[in-house]
Protein backbone atom coordinates (compact mmCIF):
# COMPACT_ATOMS: atom_id res chain seq x y z
CA UNK A 1 0.00 0.00 0.00
CA UNK A 2 1.47 3.61 -1.07
CA UNK A 3 2.07 5.94 2.06
CA UNK A 4 1.25 9.59 2.08
CA UNK A 5 3.31 12.12 4.10
CA UNK A 6 0.71 15.13 4.69
CA UNK A 7 1.92 18.24 6.99
CA UNK A 8 -0.36 20.34 8.47
CA UNK A 9 -3.18 17.50 8.74
CA UNK A 10 -5.28 18.36 11.43
CA UNK A 11 -7.66 20.77 10.47
CA UNK A 12 -8.58 22.47 6.95
CA UNK A 13 -7.32 21.63 3.61
CA UNK A 14 -4.89 19.43 5.10
CA UNK A 15 -7.08 17.07 7.11
CA UNK A 16 -9.18 16.79 4.07
CA UNK A 17 -6.14 15.73 2.12
CA UNK A 18 -5.38 13.09 4.59
CA UNK A 19 -8.98 11.83 4.01
CA UNK A 20 -8.77 11.52 0.40
CA UNK A 21 -5.11 10.10 0.81
CA UNK A 22 -6.91 6.87 3.61
CA UNK A 23 -9.89 6.70 0.91
CA UNK A 24 -7.65 6.46 -1.91
CA UNK A 25 -5.86 3.12 -0.02
CA UNK A 26 -3.05 5.36 0.87
CA UNK A 27 -0.75 4.89 4.40
CA UNK A 28 -0.35 8.03 5.86
CA UNK A 29 2.74 9.82 7.63
CA UNK A 30 0.92 13.13 9.35
CA UNK A 31 2.90 15.69 10.78
CA UNK A 32 1.57 19.10 13.04
CA UNK A 33 2.49 20.47 15.62
CA UNK A 34 -0.03 19.70 18.09
CA UNK A 35 0.22 16.45 19.37
CA UNK A 36 -3.60 15.24 21.20
CA UNK A 37 -5.17 16.60 18.19
CA UNK A 38 -2.78 14.64 15.76
CA UNK A 39 -3.03 11.72 17.63
CA UNK A 40 -6.49 12.02 17.79
CA UNK A 41 -7.16 12.62 13.80
CA UNK A 42 -4.79 9.46 12.88
CA UNK A 43 -6.81 7.27 15.17
CA UNK A 44 -10.08 8.51 13.18
CA UNK A 45 -8.70 8.02 9.84
CA UNK A 46 -6.98 4.61 10.92
CA UNK A 47 -10.39 3.35 12.45
CA UNK A 48 -12.60 4.52 9.39
CA UNK A 49 -10.57 3.10 6.75
CA UNK A 50 -8.46 0.34 7.67
CA UNK A 51 -5.25 2.50 6.90
CA UNK A 52 -1.86 2.32 8.86
CA UNK A 53 -1.16 6.12 10.23
CA UNK A 54 2.15 7.26 11.70
CA UNK A 55 1.92 10.44 13.43
CA UNK A 56 4.91 12.98 13.97
CA UNK A 57 3.76 15.74 16.09
CA UNK A 58 6.39 18.03 15.21
CA UNK A 59 6.53 22.26 14.92
CA UNK A 60 7.63 23.34 11.18
CA UNK A 61 8.98 26.20 12.08
CA UNK A 62 12.38 24.72 13.89
CA UNK A 63 14.34 24.55 11.46
CA UNK A 64 15.38 21.33 13.07
CA UNK A 65 12.23 19.42 12.23
CA UNK A 66 12.71 18.41 8.51
CA UNK A 67 15.81 16.60 8.92
CA UNK A 68 14.49 14.70 12.43
CA UNK A 69 10.98 14.33 9.54
CA UNK A 70 13.84 12.16 7.24
CA UNK A 71 15.29 10.23 10.28
CA UNK A 72 12.06 9.23 11.79
CA UNK A 73 10.97 8.04 8.28
CA UNK A 74 14.03 6.19 7.40
CA UNK A 75 13.68 4.69 11.34
CA UNK A 76 10.21 3.58 10.52
CA UNK A 77 11.75 1.97 7.27
CA UNK A 78 8.89 4.01 5.78
CA UNK A 79 9.31 5.42 1.74
CA UNK A 80 6.86 8.45 1.07
CA UNK A 81 5.08 7.87 -2.52
CA UNK A 82 3.08 11.08 -2.03
CA UNK A 83 4.22 13.96 -0.12
CA UNK A 84 1.66 16.88 0.17
CA UNK A 85 3.41 19.94 1.70
CA UNK A 86 0.22 21.85 3.21
CA UNK A 87 1.39 23.33 6.64
CA UNK A 88 1.67 26.95 6.38
CA UNK A 89 0.23 30.37 7.42
CA UNK A 90 -0.22 34.26 6.85
CA UNK A 91 0.41 37.34 9.03
CA UNK A 92 -1.96 40.79 7.98
CA UNK A 93 -0.24 44.27 8.63
CA UNK A 94 1.95 46.84 7.55
CA UNK A 95 5.77 45.55 7.14
CA UNK A 96 7.02 48.03 8.94
CA UNK A 97 4.60 47.39 11.64
CA UNK A 98 4.70 43.85 11.97
CA UNK A 99 6.78 41.56 13.67
CA UNK A 100 9.41 40.81 12.23
CA UNK A 101 10.02 36.82 14.32
CA UNK A 102 6.60 36.27 13.43
CA UNK A 103 7.54 37.04 9.82
CA UNK A 104 10.40 34.66 9.68
CA UNK A 105 8.84 31.98 11.38
CA UNK A 106 6.48 31.99 8.49
CA UNK A 107 9.08 32.03 6.00
CA UNK A 108 10.97 29.03 7.96
CA UNK A 109 7.26 26.92 7.68
CA UNK A 110 6.12 28.38 4.39
CA UNK A 111 8.98 28.42 2.48
CA UNK A 112 12.39 26.62 3.72
CA UNK A 113 10.57 23.53 5.76
CA UNK A 114 8.78 22.64 2.03
CA UNK A 115 12.24 22.69 0.01
CA UNK A 116 14.00 21.12 2.55
CA UNK A 117 10.83 18.33 2.82
CA UNK A 118 10.81 17.80 -0.77
CA UNK A 119 15.09 17.83 -1.03
CA UNK A 120 14.69 15.00 1.41
CA UNK A 121 11.98 13.07 -0.06
CA UNK A 122 11.93 13.58 -3.91
CA UNK A 123 15.39 11.92 -3.88
CA UNK A 124 13.89 8.10 -3.08
CA UNK A 125 10.70 9.08 -5.57
CA UNK A 126 13.51 9.50 -8.17
CA UNK A 127 15.36 6.51 -7.34
CA UNK A 128 12.25 4.23 -7.38
CA UNK A 129 10.85 6.08 -10.32
CA UNK A 130 7.54 7.00 -8.75
CA UNK A 131 5.80 9.27 -6.65
CA UNK A 132 3.73 12.44 -6.75
CA UNK A 133 4.51 15.74 -4.36
CA UNK A 134 1.40 18.33 -4.03
CA UNK A 135 2.68 21.53 -2.46
CA UNK A 136 -0.18 23.78 -1.36
CA UNK A 137 0.45 27.89 -2.70
CA UNK A 138 -2.74 30.27 -2.97
CA UNK A 139 -4.25 32.44 -5.64
CA UNK A 140 -2.15 34.82 -3.66
CA UNK A 141 1.53 33.43 -5.54
CA UNK A 142 0.41 35.35 -8.62
CA UNK A 143 0.56 38.84 -7.47
CA UNK A 144 1.84 40.88 -4.70
CA UNK A 145 0.04 41.70 -1.56
CA UNK A 146 0.43 44.56 0.05
CA UNK A 147 -0.55 44.12 4.08
CA UNK A 148 0.55 40.65 3.55
CA UNK A 149 3.53 41.16 2.06
CA UNK A 150 5.91 38.42 3.19
CA UNK A 151 2.81 35.73 2.76
CA UNK A 152 2.08 36.63 -0.86
CA UNK A 153 5.73 36.45 -1.20
CA UNK A 154 5.85 33.16 0.03
CA UNK A 155 3.63 31.63 -1.86
CA UNK A 156 4.91 33.05 -5.27
CA UNK A 157 8.10 31.00 -4.06
CA UNK A 158 6.16 27.99 -3.71
CA UNK A 159 4.38 28.32 -7.24
CA UNK A 160 7.76 28.97 -8.77
CA UNK A 161 9.86 25.88 -7.22
CA UNK A 162 6.87 23.77 -7.63
CA UNK A 163 6.96 24.75 -11.73
CA UNK A 164 10.76 24.21 -12.04
CA UNK A 165 10.49 20.89 -10.38
CA UNK A 166 7.59 19.67 -12.20
CA UNK A 167 10.06 20.48 -15.74
CA UNK A 168 12.85 19.09 -13.82
CA UNK A 169 10.92 15.70 -13.27
CA UNK A 170 9.37 15.45 -16.38
CA UNK A 171 9.68 11.97 -17.54
CA UNK A 172 11.10 10.48 -14.28
CA UNK A 173 8.17 8.93 -13.11
CA UNK A 174 7.66 11.80 -10.25
CA UNK A 175 5.45 14.24 -10.74
CA UNK A 176 4.84 17.83 -9.09
CA UNK A 177 1.46 19.71 -8.55
CA UNK A 178 0.89 23.12 -7.06
CA UNK A 179 -3.07 23.37 -5.56
CA UNK A 180 -3.27 27.18 -6.08
CA UNK A 181 -6.65 27.42 -4.09
CA UNK A 182 -8.91 31.00 -3.47
CA UNK A 183 -10.49 32.26 0.03
CA UNK A 184 -10.91 28.92 1.54
CA UNK A 185 -12.70 29.13 5.68
CA UNK A 186 -10.03 27.08 7.55
CA UNK A 187 -8.88 29.16 10.30
CA UNK A 188 -6.35 30.66 8.25
CA UNK A 189 -7.77 33.58 8.58
CA UNK A 190 -8.13 34.06 12.45
CA UNK A 191 -4.31 33.18 12.72
CA UNK A 192 -3.18 35.97 9.98
CA UNK A 193 -5.24 38.27 12.11
CA UNK A 194 -8.07 38.95 10.21
CA UNK A 195 -11.06 37.83 11.95
CA UNK A 196 -13.35 35.73 9.94
CA UNK A 197 -14.90 37.53 6.82
CA UNK A 198 -13.37 35.98 3.42
CA UNK A 199 -10.89 37.97 1.25
CA UNK A 200 -13.83 37.56 -1.44
CA UNK A 201 -17.15 36.52 -1.24
CA UNK A 202 -19.16 34.02 -2.96
CA UNK A 203 -18.12 32.08 -6.17
CA UNK A 204 -14.51 33.07 -5.17
CA UNK A 205 -15.03 30.65 -1.99
CA UNK A 206 -14.72 27.33 -1.69
CA UNK A 207 -15.10 24.91 0.71
CA UNK A 208 -11.86 22.79 2.61
CA UNK A 209 -13.28 19.50 1.20
CA UNK A 210 -13.93 21.09 -2.39
CA UNK A 211 -10.34 22.39 -2.30
CA UNK A 212 -8.92 19.32 -1.18
CA UNK A 213 -11.01 17.27 -3.83
CA UNK A 214 -9.58 19.42 -6.85
CA UNK A 215 -5.73 19.33 -5.20
CA UNK A 216 -5.53 15.72 -5.02
CA UNK A 217 -7.69 15.10 -8.53
CA UNK A 218 -5.01 16.96 -10.07
CA UNK A 219 -2.49 15.40 -8.73
CA UNK A 220 -3.19 12.48 -9.14
CA UNK A 221 -3.64 12.73 -13.22
CA UNK A 222 0.01 14.91 -13.18
CA UNK A 223 -1.35 18.28 -13.19
CA UNK A 224 1.67 20.91 -12.82
CA UNK A 225 -0.93 23.77 -11.19
CA UNK A 226 -4.39 23.40 -10.43
CA UNK A 227 -6.38 26.66 -9.22
CA UNK A 228 -10.10 25.72 -7.82
CA UNK A 229 -13.25 27.29 -9.10
CA UNK A 230 -14.01 29.25 -12.56
CA UNK A 231 -13.91 32.50 -11.13
CA UNK A 232 -10.52 31.80 -9.28
CA UNK A 233 -9.10 30.58 -12.69
CA UNK A 234 -10.35 33.88 -14.24
CA UNK A 235 -8.89 36.26 -12.15
CA UNK A 236 -5.28 34.65 -12.19
CA UNK A 237 -5.58 35.19 -15.86
CA UNK A 238 -7.15 38.35 -15.92
CA UNK A 239 -3.90 39.29 -14.18
CA UNK A 240 -1.53 38.33 -16.47
CA UNK A 241 -2.95 41.17 -18.81
CA UNK A 242 -3.25 43.47 -16.23
CA UNK A 243 -0.50 46.32 -15.58
CA UNK A 244 1.64 45.26 -12.58
CA UNK A 245 0.99 48.42 -10.64
CA UNK A 246 -2.90 48.33 -10.60
CA UNK A 247 -2.88 44.15 -9.51
CA UNK A 248 -1.01 45.24 -6.27
CA UNK A 249 -3.21 48.27 -5.89
CA UNK A 250 -6.40 46.21 -5.99
CA UNK A 251 -4.94 43.61 -3.67
CA UNK A 252 -4.73 46.10 -1.33
CA UNK A 253 -7.69 47.71 -1.96
CA UNK A 254 -9.84 43.97 -0.88
CA UNK A 255 -7.21 43.45 2.59
CA UNK A 256 -8.00 46.89 3.37
CA UNK A 257 -12.12 46.18 2.53
CA UNK A 258 -11.69 42.93 4.44
CA UNK A 259 -10.08 44.58 7.51
CA UNK A 260 -12.97 47.23 7.26
CA UNK A 261 -15.79 44.49 7.62
CA UNK A 262 -14.22 42.96 10.79
CA UNK A 263 -13.80 46.38 12.34
CA UNK A 264 -17.48 47.08 11.46
CA UNK A 265 -16.96 49.99 9.50
CA UNK A 266 -18.34 50.55 6.01
CA UNK A 267 -15.77 50.67 3.52
CA UNK A 268 -15.21 54.10 1.77
CA UNK A 269 -17.52 54.82 -1.21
Amino acid sequence: MPTALITGATSGIGLELASLAAQDRHDLVLVARQRERLESVGRGLAEEYGVRVSVLPKDLSDPSTPPQIGRDLAARGIAVDVLVNNAGFGVYGLFAETSIDRELEMIQVNVVALTHLTKLILAGMLARRLGRILNVASTAAFQPGPLMAVYYATKAYVLSFSEALANETAGTGVTVTTLCPGPTPTGFAERAGFGTSPLLPGPFVWSASAVARAGWSGMMRGKRVVVPGLANRAIVQAERFTPRRLVTAVARKLQESRARREAGTPPNR
